[in-house]
């Protein structure tokens, strides 16, 4: 048990040092940059086409801002750290935290929609000042969100530990654990009670992840929004947001799907007792820890 713990640790471990002891986050950033600038100057020459009466331009755009929202999900960012992060700190099924994952996407992209319409509609914000609001306002604030994520994973998984395996029993018996079981769907015995294995069960949870991703809209969205305001061929631009979003979502459903696995596959090896769940919080703190470094480095780098 020691060994697959000690494992589940090093990897979260692992991932911070390569970040930012060797350099792993300034060389993810550099290919997503350098990928975001190609998909850029082929956008450009499409929407041209588009404006210029090609039906056919309006499959390659919907194409090229998929991959558009590929490269800015692959760079570092806050979505993926939150999505991977909770997964990994609390139990939640695959499918949910993936739902979670698509929403916190499109979110994102009905947010950059809602700001440039808004902002041209009723306040006739320019470019450069929805931008600069976006980067200078909405990015810190998405950041500091994801980072109090982080320090809650962090305090419940401490005061899970300090609590030791008498917490969060309530007076529930092992009936109730199995309807847990039962309801879960992934057809694997579960060590931990319900409590232990909390999932995200209310709306509530739910808008604080979605929200502290969306809050933040995705620059490319909102030069694609503009530029197709411009050009009087809008409906392309609200189809290609919402595409970017779709492509957001292809990473970071993967990290859910990793999160999960990893953290499933613990469970399975070290099935349950005092010993397990002790494990799981300390696992549970790392990654809240993980979580709230990265994503307050993120909001300082932004200041």
């Amino acid at each position: 048990m020691r060994v697959i713990v000690a494992l589940a640790l090093a990897a979260i471990a692992a991932l911070a040092i390569w970040l930012w002891g060797m350099g792993g986050a300034d060389d993810l950033s550099r290919w997503a940059a350098n990928g975001q600038r190609d998909v850029q100057n082929a956008m450009a020459g499409l929407l041209r086409r588009l404006r210029g009466g090609d039906p056919a331009a309006l499959g390659g755009l919907m194409a090229v801002c998929f991959a558009y929202g590929f490269f800015h999900a692959a760079g570092p960012g806050h979505g993926k750290l939150l999505i991977g992060g909770y997964g990994l700190g609390r139990r939640v099924p695959l499918l949910r935290l993936s739902g979670l994952a698509v929403a916190s996407s499109i979110a994102q992209a009905l947010t950059a929609i809602a700001m440039v319409y808004t902002g041209v509609l009723l306040l006739d914000l320019t470019r450069t000042q929805m931008v600069d609001t976006a980067e200078r306002v909405l990015a810190p604030a998405s950041f500091a969100m994801v980072a109090l994520v982080g320090l809650w994973l962090m305090l419940r998984g401490a005061r899970r530990f300090r609590a030791g395996p008498g917490v969060g029993h309530h007076g529930h018996d092992h009936h109730h654990d199995h309807d847990h079981e039962a309801e879960c769907g992934c057809g694997h015995a579960h060590g931990p009670t319900p409590e232990q294995a909390v999932e995200v069960r209310s709306l509530r949870d739910a808008a604080v992840l979605i929200g502290a991703v969306a809050i933040r809209p995705c620059t490319g969205a909102l030069f694609l929004l503009i530029l197709t305001w411009q050009m009087e061929i809008r409906m392309a631009g609200i189809l290609g947001a919402l595409v970017m979003g779709l492509g957001t979502a292809s990473v970071t459903v993967a990290v859910a799907i990793l999160s999960v696995v990893l953290r499933e596959g613990t469970l399975m090896q070290l099935g349950g007792g005092a010993r397990s769940l002790r494990a799981l919080s300390m696992i549970e703190i790392a990654a809240g820890a993980v979580v709230a470094l990265v994503a307050g480095q993120l909001a300082l780098s932004t200041l």
